[in-house]
């Protein structure tokens, strides 16, 4: 690895860095922080991978509590994906094509932020998905001798497990690697091979904490992953385009546009060179790497892309996908340099300051109220009135632990208090990051509609009797008078105090605190996933 590489992995790490510090901690990363504190084989929403990588930055910093250290395993275990894929792309093609891989990666938003910053399943499944890449690479092109299966069979299937023990989607990635040996006759005999009995052993090892959980808790995490692939409405061609819009949005139109034209043309290629002499390639070894490249991508792209036209899909879903896509890009961008090295420098070099200037602005934002109308750093006066910017649902942690801190009742009330309890379980997680620093209580949430894992790490008889500390928004407490909800539950409830959050100088968000006397009787729980244990 030479020092140019070394230097954008640097670099891209700082960067990421800088963000992770800087940015309020998010809804679903604040529920995987629950994960830390409920540890299981594997959990209702996702496998438990993701409990691991959120742990580390805990480990690492003695138990400190902040949006950076839960974030701390994924600027780690991203810089390594990225040297993985950078090792990948070198062994398949050259050190030019590698290091435009790399960084092609480096520069798509939805890569630097949600995989390379915020501590999410996806984060060790990119891993994961990267790393079976390179193996296949070792495994199928060691070299011009004929094809003979290795013990790096053995290997490909215990890392395909650890996938899948990241997130559901390392089936589909298991799936490609088979497609890739069924339609590249020199590989088929490793379906036939020894080690390959050893790679399913490895798999079903790695998988088998999850297969335990779901034993345990009858099915319940493959059921609702499985009910969310189910059609919610009649199909709409216009939600796939939808899908491919908003998704070239989040990798930067300029580079996900090209890095979509690529692949779906490499793809119209490969499907149609067996039946067409003239579009054969004269390498058949180059049809193979690029055949191994789609089958490791195109799969998780065409279903949840397809997926678009009956049901929302998140931006997430298919972007292990275009991630190992970028391969393909990068080889073409290194003919655009031969043909055009000016046009080409610009378009690159135009690109990384666009999105440069484009995250400094929304993290500025988000974190300091930069655009925000009114406030104190606002640059220009602000455009975003604050009653118009959802950025404010992001609840500042830190802020919120300072101030809850300097108000002693509530300190008391928090101390007297059995657990703690929100109507919203994303909610949870930030209290429970807020509070647990001062005085860790267990914490649920009680919702009708909508408790995720909070379902499996309590019984609803679990509170019978006992007090709770009750936090809520200020949104959700003028929307839905959750305090008359919970009423009828418990002996009393007064409220203790509310807490302003700030940001730019003025308040954009506050938080309700009452203590709930007594609980009389189990607070219904919904019906869907209501077989927690």
């Amino acid at each position: 690895m030479n020092k140019s590489v070394l230097l954008i992995l640097l670099v891209g790490l700082l960067f990421r860095g800088a963000i992770a510090w800087w940015l309020p901690a998010g809804y679903d990363e604040a529920y995987y922080y629950l994960y830390t504190q409920n540890p299981d084989w594997s959990f209702f929403d996702h496998p438990p991978l993701v409990a691991i990588t959120t742990a580390i930055g805990l480990w690492l910093s003695f138990d400190q509590v902040l949006p950076f250290t839960i974030r701390l395993g994924t600027l780690l275990l991203h810089t390594a994906t990225l040297a993985l894929l950078y090792h990948a792309a070198r062994r398949l093609f050259s050190d030019r094509v590698a290091q435009l891989t790399l960084i092609l990666a480096s520069l798509m938003p939805i890569f630097t932020v949600a995989f390379g910053t915020m501590t999410l399943p996806d984060v060790p499944l990119m891993f994961f998905w990267v790393a079976v890449l390179w193996g296949a690479v070792e495994e199928f092109f060691r070299g011009p001798q004929p094809y003979r299966p290795s013990y790096r069979l053995a290997i490909l299937g215990t890392l395909v497990g650890l996938a899948c023990l990241s997130k559901y989607h390392g089936f589909l990635l298991g799936a490609g690697l088979v497609g890739f040996c069924l339609t590249a006759a020199p590989f088929r005999k490793a379906l036939v091979s020894p080690w390959l009995l050893l790679g399913l052993l490895g798999f079903g090892v790695m998988i088998s904490p999850v297969v335990l959980w779901n034993i345990q808790h009858d099915w319940g995490s493959f059921a609702f992953q499985a009910g969310r692939s189910v059609p919610m409405s009649g199909y709409r061609l216009l939600g796939v385009l939808e899908v491919l819009g908003v998704h070239s949005l989040y990798l930067f139109p300029f580079l996900g546009l090209p890095l979509m034209w690529v692949t779906a043309r490499s793809l119209l290629h490969q499907l149609r060179s067996p039946f067409n002499r003239r579009m054969r390639e004269p390498d058949p070894d180059l049809i193979l790497k690029q055949r191994l490249i789609l089958w490791l991508s195109a799969p998780v792209i065409l279903i949840f892309t397809f997926m678009g036209g009956y049901r929302q899909v998140l931006p997430t879903w298919t972007m292990p996908g275009w991630f190992i896509a970028t391969i393909l890009l990068a080889c073409r961008v290194a003919l655009w340099q031969d043909k055009a090295p000016k046009v080409t420098r610009r378009w690159l070099t135009g690109s990384t300051w666009a999105i440069a200037a484009i995250l400094t602005v929304t993290l500025g934002h988000i974190s300091f109220g930069t655009t925000q109308s009114p406030s104190q750093t606002a640059i220009l006066g602000g455009v975003l009135p604050i009653a118009q910017d959802p950025s404010t649902q992001l609840l500042d942690i830190v802020q919120l632990r300072q101030n809850f801190r300097q108000q002693p009742e509530m300190v008391k009330a928090l101390r007297q208090s059995d657990f703690v309890f929100s109507n919203r379980y994303h909610l949870a997680g930030h209290f429970a990051m807020a509070l647990d620093p001062i005085f860790p209580k267990p914490i649920t949430c009680f919702d009708t509609e909508d408790m995720r894992g909070f379902d499996y790490w309590s019984r609803p008889t679990d509170w019978l009797g006992k007090t709770g500390l009750y936090l809520t928004t200020q949104e959700l407490h003028v929307r839905e008078n959750s305090i008359a909800t919970y009423v009828p539950y418990f002996k009393n409830i007064r409220k203790i105090g509310e807490i302003p959050l700030d940001r730019g100088g003025f308040e954009v968000n506050r938080i309700f605190v009452y203590q709930a006397t007594e609980l009389l009787k189990p607070f219904p729980r919904p019906l869907q996933n209501s077989q927690g244990a």
